[in-house]
């Protein structure tokens, strides 16, 4: 684990569809950064400003060890609909507009990098693990 803050990929509004029962559409300012997407609550009524990222304000973290997947995109409307799955299996609804980068195209690539940057750090410790047991092996002959 590293304890320099985490690179900033994206930066930028999304909509998060709330668990409640009307399931009303919720403006968060997002920030995808190498290790997850935080989520920082925006001010009600439209015209509030969202919390900075450096703010006291308390932002929600969707690590990608914690994450399976962004899946079911629709577009409709000129919106990019998208759901990130988490390893649980809890579902989490996401809208952003559908004109330049769509913000779910970036969490899926973020994902793979993440996933895949552990794999190759899992396939290191299991190769040294793997030789300084054969190196103790070759010590005993």
């Amino acid at each position: 684990m590293s304890l320099l803050p985490a690179k900033v990929m994206r930066d930028g509004l999304l909509e998060k569809r709330s668990s409640g029962l009307l399931q009303l559409w919720k403006k968060k300012r997002c920030v995808l950064t190498e290790d997850g997407l935080r989520l920082h609550r925006c001010g009600s009524g439209g015209s509030a400003p969202c919390a900075a990222p450096g703010g006291s304000g308390k932002a929600k973290e969707l690590r990608f060890e914690r994450m399976a997947t962004v899946d079911c995109v629709e577009y409709k409307r000129g919106l990019v609909y998208f759901t990130v799955v988490m390893a649980t299996g809890r579902e989490i609804d996401f809208r952003c507009p559908q004109d330049g980068t769509a913000w779910n195209a970036e969490i899926s690539l973020a994902l793979v990098r993440h996933k895949n940057l552990r794999a190759v750090q899992t396939g290191k410790s299991r190769h040294l693990s793997s030789s300084s047991s054969h190196l103790g092996e070759d010590q005993e002959l």
